[in-house]
């Protein structure tokens, strides 16, 4: 609950990621974790306004062996200022391959697109695409295709922050 956490930390806090994509209406795996963002005065009044308790109904889901029956979800409440509540649970991610809308490749290239966004050159991630949609054709010896090639300049631009 400290907006002068890392990113790490508040990637890891529940409570502050539900804050963000509740007042932005989305998550970005940049945008969402900036300092500026953190300290923003609406957010830490949702954020500390949170309460988490545990159900076990959830934590047995959460144990559970069986990866059809797994769950990894919570349910939420929402108190507005008015008394009235609104309530929401949900099992897995839309995305998971169990969800409502489970990821499809394309998903994932967008995905690996997003993520990579001025780290690697059109080139680089064009050829590690092809070599990972391609594993079949593979030849022993050729896994190190996977490897990925950052330009120095994208590397010293970010040196000292990390790949965030």
């Amino acid at each position: 609950m400290d907006p002068n956490a890392s990113r790490e930390t508040l990637d890891h806090s529940i409570m502050y990621i539900f804050t963000v994509a509740l007042e932005d209406g989305t998550w970005h795996h940049i945008k969402s974790y900036t300092k500026a963002r953190a300290k923003r005065k609406s957010t830490i009044k949702i954020w500390k306004s949170i309460k988490t308790h545990e159900d076990k109904k959830w934590t047995k889901n959460y144990h559970n062996p069986n990866p059809r029956k797994k769950a990894f979800g919570a349910k939420v409440v929402i108190t507005l200022n008015n008394g009235k509540k609104i309530s929401e649970e949900q099992g897995v991610a839309d995305a998971h391959p169990y969800g409502s809308r489970p990821f499809k490749r394309e998903n994932y290239i967008k995905k690996f697109l997003t993520l990579t966004e001025n780290i690697l050159d059109k080139k680089e991630s064009d050829r590690f695409l092809k070599t990972a949609q391609n594993l079949k054709k593979l030849k022993p010896g050729q896994l190190d295709k996977l490897n990925i090639e950052v330009k120095n300049s994208k590397l010293k631009r970010n040196l000292k922050k990390g790949i965030f």
